[in-house]
């Protein structure tokens, strides 16, 4: 039997049909780095521009910096864009906010269950082949001994089909976890989360992933945003980036799943990059030259485009602190040790 094996990067920028349910929403996504002292130069790359791709489609963009940088895109060879700026000279705080504008179809409801014979579809060569990347382990994806005895503790292993299996595994992470903002770190192995039988959606993500590989069945990591409705009651943090995975389902393609607020992908869900676990994707990755500690303050906000937010929003925690004032007085310091030495 053939199955339709798709590109890994599921990047199909076609014209959504105009008779498709669909849904749109405006993005603004700050961070800032705050730095104990002066900085002379950050180099930093960022993934947060949303894909375009069958069920969405990014209709606006922009990436700013303060300081201002000239700042540069390329795509990597998951398809995820990646814009990189280098900001020279002196600075104690860099700020990146980020802004798009997003329509999402909807995407149709999943069967029951599927024919017990797609187990098959996980054996043929071709289909291995092609989705090798997401059926290896990864930096942050990789079994361990702890695994193994949640796994079979939850009795996480092949079920009637593969959707059964799946749907299955999503809502038994979902009842076995709490989700505990900040309870664990961005390179936290997954052994944090399943000692302590709480985390965040990345650690949920990287579990389940790294199960759903054990089973033979290709499974990638998604970063992204989930728009929050109270009727929904998610758990996941509204203010927050948010993490979910997708599997490769024989029939079906990559269907993905939300063990953080036991869902299955629809409309809700934004997606800003794909790849095999957070190392892949994180939000920003970058350096700095200097001798300082750095703090990192995040803000986002997801509302429905009919209601856009106001551009003078500013999404980060107010702070008692003047960047200029900090800079001034370190100049002002160097210059008297420069004389004193003279």
């Amino acid at each position: 039997m053939k199955y339709v094996i798709e590109p890994y990067t599921n990047a199909h920028p076609e014209v959504i049909p105009v008779s498709v349910p669909r849904s749109y929403f405006s993005i603004r996504h700050m961070t800032r780095f705050r730095y104990s002292h002066s900085i002379t130069e950050s180099v930093m790359e960022v993934w947060m521009k949303p894909r375009n791709e069958d069920q969405q489609h990014c209709l606006e963009f922009s990436l700013t910096t303060d300081p201002r940088a000239e700042v540069f895109s390329y795509t990597d060879h998951f398809g995820n864009t990646v814009h990189h700026f280098n900001v020279p000279g002196r600075h104690v705080q860099l700020t990146i906010t980020a802004e798009a504008i997003i329509e999402i179809a909807d995407v149709k409801p999943l069967p029951a269950v599927l024919d017990p014979s797609t187990w098959a579809a996980y054996d043929d060569p071709e289909v291995r082949n092609t989705y090798l990347d997401f059926l290896l382990p990864s930096t942050f994806a990789r079994p361990s001994s702890m695994l193994e005895k949640f796994q079979r503790d939850l009795g996480l292993f092949r079920m009637d089909d593969p959707l059964t299996t799946l749907l299955t595994m999503n809502k038994r992470l979902y009842d076995a976890f709490d989700y505990v903002p900040r309870s664990t770190r961005v390179d936290s192995p997954i052994e944090d989360a399943l000692s302590r039988r709480r985390g965040v959606c990345q650690d949920f993500a990287h579990i389940m992933i790294t199960l759903v590989r054990s089973l033979g069945i290709p499974c990638r990591y998604v970063s992204g945003y989930l728009f929050h409705r109270v009727e929904d009651h998610d758990r996941s943090e509204e203010d927050a980036t948010h993490a979910w995975l997708e599997a490769w389902l024989p029939t079906l393609g990559w269907v993905g799943f939300d063990p953080t607020n036991n869902l299955v992908v629809r409309d809700r869900h934004i997606r800003t990059a794909i790849g095999r676990d957070y190392h892949d994707v994180p939000p920003t990755r970058g350096v700095f030259r200097g001798t300082a500690e750095s703090e990192l303050d995040v803000g986002v906000r997801v509302s429905p485009s009919a209601a856009p937010i106001a551009p003078s929003e500013d999404l980060l925690p107010e702070i008692e602190w003047d960047p200029a004032a900090v800079l001034a007085q370190e100049l002002l310091l160097e210059q008297q040790q420069q004389q004193q030495q003279q």
